[in-house]
């Protein structure tokens, strides 16, 4: 296992100047993390603060134990769907052991180096719950962006739409004007500076305006009462064994979230850097960032990939950057928590907003209705499954439905084939009968994986021309892999050749099959002498096989 990527760095010469670099860029990115963090906790359906402990104990932790020099942690909006789910149906204490077994799984994977592996998850189903968690996201924010009187919003998509229709008749003015200035405010900002972030810029004017031209807006303070800047406390999760049965697949949920999102912001980073992150290394840090979260108040937690970019378009290059990021949150937490409460919660809803029109993904979305109609029919399943059920069922759906997919593919593209006539017209291929090949011998060749997806195509297409025949040849140039079930289909064809007295030869079997065949004794059942290096090898055994059957025959031609 490789070593953190800070121990590389430090262990290398860190210079004053690049640390002057990491702590501009650190200083920016954690200003960048106060306004997401608190909006995406509020999202989250928990207390603003357990987004910003999550940013301090998750940044500081991915920075000093992880894969990556640059890589920023912290609360993402992949999360926010599921974390409401558990909140919605099960409470607080659930969510903490759901963090808590997340970070364990993810350590899990990275011990067993499964870094590569989660790397392998399709690229329609990442797309199609993005888009579902973005489109979730948004619509969250309908309630407060409008100023909605709802005593509580349900968690399910249509409940909830339905209920933000009924309820337009209570739309507040004041907030639907404070939003949308804040929202042009977002998109505006960056044409005239990108050191600032515009949520921040949007939070400072948004509070100004309802503070001193006395607007009557919900704010923080309304909904969860005065925020004291405190540190988190260190608590014990609630458990029992039907507790942790029941919330485990929301737990390898998140750590599947987590996993994908933090290796695809560590990929996306060492493009920009000319870096190569470690990526077990970095499952194992995000594993240990999400167990300390969870036992001090946080929220399940990953890379950001917004947030990494800023930190390297800034002048970040190592761990360092990503600890000082938490530092600055920390200490805006401390020094200016108070203030918090007065932010409109209209506001908070129009930074998510972009953040969901962000993450979205919609020219991918879009992109991807040019692939195969079994991509398209993945990623529209995960998406409305995403959208109208549940992520945990999407992610589950979305890779079991993408598994018989490439399955089908893959037998589809594997072909058993008469090649006889091919044999005898290949320049290439020295008959030592000039007749060409005798009717009894039939030749059949495998193209692709032999794998249990193509085993009932290769017998049907054997026992349906296999009658009048003494020798069989089955040619395994192009049949690259085998599995159990296609060696199984190989031996009930050598078991009815050898009751009916064909002769059965295999030629050119390549490395992986003949290995195989090797540990289950085949070779030594079918005899090494009916393993032919090439077919005219095969063709001179056939011959003489044939021959010798004619002169003293073996078995009855049906």
């Amino acid at each position: 296992m490789q070593k953190p990527k800070l121990f590389a760095v430090l262990g290398g010469g860190y210079s004053g100047e690049q640390f002057l670099k990491d702590l501009t860029a650190g200083l920016i990115v954690g200003i960048i993390a106060i306004p997401l963090s608190i909006a995406l906790a509020i999202a989250s359906g928990v207390s603003p603060e357990k987004g910003l402990y999550t940013a301090i104990i998750a940044g500081f932790i991915i920075s000093l134990l992880g894969g990556s020099r640059v890589q920023i942690g912290g609360p993402t909006g992949a999360f926010v769907v599921i974390i409401y789910g558990i909140i919605e149906k099960k409470g607080y204490p659930a969510l903490v052991l759901a963090t808590v077994i997340a970070g364990i799984i993810l350590i899990f994977m990275g011990i067993v180096k499964l870094g590569s592996v989660i790397k392998y998850i399709p690229y329609p189903i990442t797309t199609g719950f993005t888009s579902g968690i973005a489109l979730v996201i948004f619509t969250q924010q309908i309630g407060d962006f409008f100023g909605l009187k709802l005593e509580k919003a349900p968690s399910e998509f249509i409940p909830r739409m339905a209920e933000y229709i009924k309820a337009m008749g209570t739309m507040d003015i004041n907030s639907l004007v404070v939003g949308i200035i804040s929202l042009l405010i977002i998109i505006g900002w960056p044409y005239i500076s990108k050191k600032i972030p515009g949520s921040l810029v949007a939070i400072i004017i948004s509070t100004l305006l309802v503070k001193f031209l006395g607007i009557q807006v919900e704010t923080i303070g309304d909904r969860y009462g005065d925020l004291q800047a405190a540190l988190p406390s260190f608590q014990l999760p609630q458990f029992s064994l039907d507790m942790m049965i029941d919330i485990f697949p929301s737990a390898l949920t998140i750590a599947v979230l987590a996993g994908i999102e933090s290796l695809l912001s560590a990929v996306v980073a060492d493009g920009m850097i000319g870096d190569k992150h470690y990526s077990n290394t970095e499952l194992i840090a995000q594993g240990a960032a999400n167990i300390m979260t969870g036992l001090f108040g946080g929220i399940p937690a990953t890379g950001a990939i917004a947030r990494t970019a800023a930190n390297v378009r800034n002048g970040g290059r190592t761990p360092v950057a990503g600890m000082i990021h938490s530092l600055v949150v920390l200490a805006v937490m401390m020094l200016l928590m108070p203030y918090a409460r007065m932010i409109p919660m209209t506001t908070l809803a129009a930074i998510l907003m972009v953040v969901a029109y962000n993450m979205s993904e919609w020219r991918a979305f879009k992109n991807l209705f040019k692939a195969p109609k079994t991509d398209i029919a993945v990623l529209l399943f995960t998406f409305v499954l995403t959208v109208a059920l549940d992520l945990v069922v999407a992610i589950e759906f979305g890779i079991i439905m993408s598994a018989f997919m490439f399955m089908k593919r893959m037998a589809d593209n594997t072909r058993i084939e008469s090649i006889k006539n091919d044999i005898q017209e290949d320049p290439g291929i020295i008959l030592t009968n000039p007749e060409g090949i005798d009717p009894s011998i039939q030749i059949f060749q495998i193209y692709g994986p032999f794998f249990f997806g193509a085993a009932d195509k290769f017998i049907h297409t054997i026992q349906d021309n296999i009658a009048k025949t003494y020798v069989m040849i089955i040619r395994m140039k192009h049949a690259t892999f085998m599995d159990a079930t296609g060696y199984h289909a190989l031996f009930k064809t050598y078991s009815y050749c050898r009751k009916h007295k064909i002769l059965l030869l295999l030629t050119q079997v390549q490395k992986q099959p003949h290995e195989l065949l090797k540990r289950y004794g085949f070779i030594d059942l079918i005899g090494k002498d009916n393993l032919c290096p090439d077919i005219e090898h095969a063709l001179v055994r056939a011959n003489a096989y044939v021959e010798l059957n004619r002169k003293f025959p073996l078995r009855k031609h049906g």
